[in-house]
């Protein structure tokens, strides 16, 4: 039975967007490369810290508000197209249903996957309350996403830090299922505290949102976030530079000691100087931090879809990654719990075996096991509401 005229249906693989599977790709393996190579030596940081830390996983975030924005009707949004189909505010309601079961079963994922005790931070939990975080924002415009995620990105991690002065330390134990037995604190982990808080990378959300408004097939979109994203990392960067020159950088090695500024961060930074905020530190969840990745992501989305453009066929393998990405994630993540393994031979060896499962769901033209379930459920949820329009 098909859905009513009008609803937004889910995109099939002939309706994808190619680049910005690569983009999603390219930031599975970023991911998965942070994992198992170190990110610094004794001699400072490695070419993986550099390039992938805390830039991967913001990609990975930033894209998931592009897939949610492109699931919902992409440019033209949750508005109805002709008289003929539903109002869009049961479409809207269709949406949040749709949503609203693919939140849970991502997050229920993810608690899963932390009880197998990966020597990895699992991201799926808090993806599942992000999921939910788009919900009330499905219906708005691309300039006012955009201008929310600019107010998120200088609003909450002042917030962070006022919420974490009468809160312990983060990241603190992972959320898994056994943590469920409390859910005030494992919420509070979650929302404020943990490895990917909620609170802060809502940032990245209103951004991928934003930009899933667009027109991504667009040349012109393409060249707007690729030269937009640079110069907004570009920015940061100098700003972070220029205020820790200033008396930032003196500020925080008197409170926290002189490798302060160089310790790998896990979510959030300290309280004992506002002066962190000024800080651009991988995972540190600062203003800078979340300006410098979230252009990072920007960038990477907007040459994803140029090169995508120009040369189909070379990226068709990062492309096939890309479609299946909460498969290839777990599994990744169950793997290293199971098998363990560190090391540029562990991560040769996940990559192929992505690279043979991706490649073999695109020439058979089917979902990944995840992400068909996650669909089928979601999009069950969409028709059960649409039909009881009728």
């Amino acid at each position: 039975m098909t859905a009513p005229a009008g609803a937004p249906a889910l995109r099939s693989g002939r309706d994808r967007i190619a680049g910005v599977d690569v983009a999603r790709g390219l930031a599975l393996i970023g991911m998965m490369a942070t994992h198992v190579l170190p990110l610094h030596t004794a001699t400072g940081e490695t070419l993986t810290g550099a390039v992938a830390a805390g830039r991967a996983s913001a990609l990975f975030a930033l894209l998931l508000g592009v897939g949610i924005a492109l699931g919902t009707g992409g440019e033209r949004g949750l508005h109805r197209p002709d008289t003929t189909g539903p109002a869009p505010a049961r479409l809207h309601l269709a949406a949040v249903a749709g949503l609203t079961v693919r939140a849970g079963l991502v997050a229920l994922l993810g608690l899963v996957l932390v009880e197998l005790r990966p020597p990895v931070a699992v991201i799926l939990a808090y993806y599942g309350l992000l999921i939910l975080l788009a919900v009330p924002l499905l219906r708005l415009r691309a300039g006012v996403l955009a201008a929310g995620a600019v107010v998120t990105c200088g609003a909450t991690p002042v917030l962070s830090v006022l919420l974490r002065e009468h809160l312990p330390p983060g990241p603190g134990a992972q959320v898994g299922l056994s943590s469920l037995d409390e859910p005030g604190p494992a919420l509070v982990t979650l929302l404020v505290t943990g490895y990917y808080p909620v609170l802060i990378w809502s940032t990245y959300l209103l951004a991928g949102l934003a930009v899933g408004r667009l027109d991504l097939r667009r040349t012109r979109t393409a060249w707007w976030l690729l030269g937009g994203g640079t110069g907004l990392a570009v920015a940061a960067t100098v700003t972070s530079a220029l205020l820790l020159a200033a008396g930032g950088g003196d500020a925080i090695t008197a409170t926290s000691g002189d490798d302060a500024l160089r310790a790998q961060r896990y979510g959030t930074v300290p309280v004992d100087t506002w002066w962190w905020l000024a800080a651009e530190i991988p995972h540190s969840g600062t203003p800078l931090d979340l300006a410098q990745t979230t252009g990072a992501a920007l960038a990477v989305l907007g040459a994803a879809l140029l090169v995508t453009g120009r040369f189909p066929r070379p990226v068709v393998p990062l492309a096939a990654i890309g479609a299946v990405p909460l498969t290839l994630y777990a599994l990744h993540v169950a793997s290293l719990a199971v098998l363990g393994g560190t090391g540029p031979g562990t991560l040769l060896w996940h990559v192929l075996w992505c690279l043979a499962i991706g490649l073999a769901a695109r020439h058979l033209q089917i979902r990944g096991p995840a992400e068909a379930l996650v669909s089928a459920a979601s999009r069950a949820a969409r028709r059960g509401v649409l039909r009881s329009a009728g």
